[in-house]
């Protein structure tokens, strides 16, 4: 824990105008602070702006990730304290079926219309002068996107902090036909603070006799008969997010689905913030891309090497990133103050060079909004994960290491797509194969899925979780059968690596993954990772395989994601797999490894093989599955690469004092 801040002051008391009752469209109430300064007189002292968060997680809870003074951990009335002290007026709304707030919960999909009729409201209140700022971490980032997309009065601008769903089909929700069991976890856990379960003792009791890990070994669920039978409304919106596989209507929704209405969001400017192993890097990216084309006000981006909105530690799963890893101290003195510096420039006018000293203090900033971004306002901060000694550290975790780059543009312009060829006999290099008829087949048990060993995810406790780790079998992860042995050497993982390399690598952008695939059933799923192979060492005899990135594929939607369509046995198909950009450089000696198979589970659900939905399916079949690399049907994996000497480093004096 670091020291307070002693640049922090404590702030005085606000005044709070508490649980007042927000009239939706449909006549439902959601319960809304409204925090301003104190002595303040509405309708008699000047309007303010207002800075506002819709949160499911409780308008008056802690917020886990926050952190004031070396707290970590801050219930919103203070964080909106701090921020009222500085002449806003903060709004905390629970959003609809949460905590204080009437209706029916129904994830993401109530967002749009109500965060369009809150901001309505506060534009009609004595003490909001028409211009509003929104923020908020996950879900508090996917109900700014729902209410922009509206293009709602007064919105001034955003900091969306790891969500706000750029197409909820392919990233968050499902990704590339499969199903994110992270979506489980995460009810079961929400249903257990749901109004049902605090105002019903028997609910609640029925949710916690539920052992969810012991659940997860009878999958698929059935409507009735799942953990969270006992409270319907959880259940409900589950089922309909795991049976609608096919990218039909359903999944075009306001809330869900940022990529079909960019054109209406205002033109404003907006922070963006993830992280390298966050389950939202694509949303990220997508929405980067969406609100840059054509427009003239700022986007910024920061990724950093956290799991989800862990944004001032040091590692994510076992993989360290050393001391510069934290946002607080090294892109700003800490997040509140980014955020304030952000807030008082859109939102005050404060000067630029004002507001850009809270964030970074490098000095004078461009106060043309529409200009080239200063080397010292770059346009993307990136922290490039590896560099590092490889050694197990202090705190018994694998020192990968790492730096913050700048860019002004994403994908990066330095960074060149490269491919690197899929070889039968497990090379991978940039020369294609000439072999005519290569190919490795391999047998699929859905029975026995590869266990997920960490990856870009979040909220899957008790069950999984993400992060960087060694792709070897430990007694800490779901499924894994034989404690101790390498992912690589299971019949179902096809593993293709360089030789060593001569020089560092840096792998910077998005990841694609071509495969030329066949299989002797109707569908089934390919999987593809990236993997940091380091070398043996006294820490480490065996070598250390970390994981950067994956994804998958589901077949039946080798057509399309609108219509599934069954596999021809035997028929060779081209597919592509995307998993989630990363940005890590390869020290000379490493090799980039590619690890190729059909299950990763528990992050995704499992494809039965038999052509029926993996929500519903009963029947489970062993498949033949067949990755072909030969020069008739090469295979390949494109990264973005660079060499390291032409890379920015983000000057370390970047962050205050």
């Amino acid at each position: 824990m670091t020291a307070p801040d002693a640049s922090i002051p404590a702030p005085a008391a606000a005044h709070v105008l508490a649980d007042q009752r927000v009239r939706m469209r449909d006549g439902i109430h959601l319960a809304t602070d409204v925090h301003l300064p104190a002595g303040y007189r509405p309708g008699v002292d000047a309007p303010l702006p207002v800075i506002l968060e819709r949160t499911p997680y409780g308008k008056t809870e802690v917020s886990r990730s926050e952190q004031i003074g070396g707290k970590l951990g801050v219930p919103r009335p203070e964080v909106a304290r701090h921020l009222v002290a500085h002449g806003f007026a903060v709004v905390f709304q629970d959003c609809r079926g949460r905590y204080g707030s009437e209706g029916h919960f129904t994830k993401y999909l109530s967002e749009g219309p109500d965060g369009f009729d809150t901001l309505a409201w506060i534009m009609q209140q004595p003490w909001c002068n028409g211009r509003i700022g929104t923020m908020g971490l996950s879900y508090a980032a996917h109900t700014q996107m729902a209410l922009a997309c509206l293009n709602p009065p007064g919105l001034a601008c955003m900091v969306l902090d790891s969500g706000g769903f750029s197409n909820g089909y392919q990233c968050g929700i499902r990704q590339s036909g499969a199903f994110e069991l992270k979506q489980a976890t995460w009810a079961y856990k929400q249903a257990k603070l749901s109004p049902a379960a605090q105002q019903d003792p028997l609910v609640l009791a029925a949710l916690e006799a539920e052992d969810i890990r012991q659940w997860f070994t009878r999958m698929p669920w059935r409507p009735g008969h799942s953990p969270l039978a006992s409270v319907p409304e959880y259940e409900d919106y589950l089922f309909e997010q795991w049976r609608a596989d096919t990218f039909d209507d359903s999944w075009r929704q306001l809330g869900i689905y940022a990529q079909g209405y960019y054109d209406a969001i205002p033109d404003i400017p907006v922070a963006l913030m993830s992280s390298w192993y966050d389950a939202y890097v694509r949303t990220t990216m997508e929405n980067y891309e969406g609100l840059t084309q054509g427009r003239q006000s700022p986007v910024r981006l920061i990724m950093g090497p956290w799991l989800h909105g862990d944004r001032n530690t040091v590692h994510s799963g076992d993989a360290d990133f050393g001391p510069r890893a934290t946002f607080d101290g090294n892109l700003a003195s800490d997040w509140l103050a980014f955020r304030l510096a952000w807030f008082q420039r859109w939102l005050q006018d404060a000067p630029a060079d004002q507001a850009q000293a809270g964030m970074t203090q490098q000095g004078e900033a461009s106060q043309d909004p529409t200009s080239s971004p200063p080397a010292h306002d770059p346009v993307a901060r990136l922290f490039l994960m590896g560099g590092g000694s490889g050694t197990r550290n202090a705190a018994d975790r694998f020192d990968h290491g790492g730096v913050w780059i700048q860019a002004d543009a994403w994908p990066l312009r330095e960074a060149r797509p490269t491919a690197f060829h899929l070889h039968a006999d497990g090379r991978l290099d940039t020369q294609p194969p000439t072999v005519p008829d290569a190919r490795i087949t391999y047998q699929y048990d859905p029975r026995n899925p590869v266990p997920t060993l960490g990856g870009a995810l979040t909220s899957g406790q008790p069950v999984f979780e993400g992060g960087g780790f060694d792709q070897r079998e430990d007694p800490r992860f779901f499924g894994v059968r034989q404690p101790g042995l390498p992912l690589a050497s299971r019949d179902d993982v096809v593993v293709f690596q360089t030789a060593p390399l001569d020089e560092d690598l840096a792998v910077i952008g998005p990841v694609t993954v071509t495969l030329h695939i066949s299989s002797d059933c109707p569908d089934t799923d390919f999987t593809a990772k990236l993997v940091d192979v380091y070398p043996p060492s006294a820490d480490y005899p065996q070598g250390y395989a970390l994981n950067l990135t994956d994804g998958i594929f589901r077949c039946r939607f080798h057509q399309s994601w609108n219509q599934a369509n069954a596999l021809t046995p035997g028929k060779v198909y081209e597919i592509m797999i995307e998993p989630f950009a990363t940005c890590n450089l390869f020290k000379r000696g490493h090799r980039i490894r590619l690890d190729i198979s059909s299950s990763n589970f528990p992050k995704y659900d499992v494809n039965p093989n038999s052509g029926e939905s993996a929500a519903d399916a009963r029947e489970k079949r062993i498949a033949l599955n067949t990755v072909h690399a030969s020069a008739a049907y090469p295979s390949r994996v494109t990264l973005c690469v660079a060499s390291p000497q032409d890379l920015t480093p983000l000057p370390a004096s970047a962050a205050p004092g």
